[in-house]
């Protein structure tokens, strides 16, 4: 009996450390994606910071014209939704790491007691 118990929690363990794992690549592509699109934004930044002139922003696939000041306060606006975009897509991977290397502990364990000799 307690061997058919470890095979069920062994089964258990693996489809959860599976779809960690799974859930890990997903936010770590999604971490790269912020990352990129905040280089992005710092780039933005830059060439704001020495235009002069007239200054046009990307509004849902339009070109439109703006002041130089309302740009530069939609790149900080941007700027600070990706830095929390980036803080919590990392918090939510790292707990994901330190789950996936429980369950890799437990499934070494069970595999472990269950080896005879």
């Amino acid at each position: 009996m307690p061997q058919e118990n470890n095979e069920k929690d062994m089964e258990r363990l693996v489809k959860d450390y599976q779809l960690t794992q799974e859930q890990l690549r997903l936010y770590s592509i999604q971490l790269e994606q912020f990352k990129a699109q905040k280089a992005e934004l710092e780039r933005a930044k830059e060439e704001l910071g020495t235009a002069s002139g007239k200054v046009y922003i990307s509004v849902g696939g339009v070109i439109v014209e703006t002041t130089k000041e309302k740009a530069v306060s939609d790149v900080a606006d941007r700027l600070e939704l990706s830095d929390t975009r980036i803080a919590a897509a990392t918090k939510q991977y790292n707990e994901l790491r330190s789950r996936e290397k429980t369950l890799s502990e437990k499934i070494t364990e069970i595999y472990k007691s269950s080896k005879p000799g």
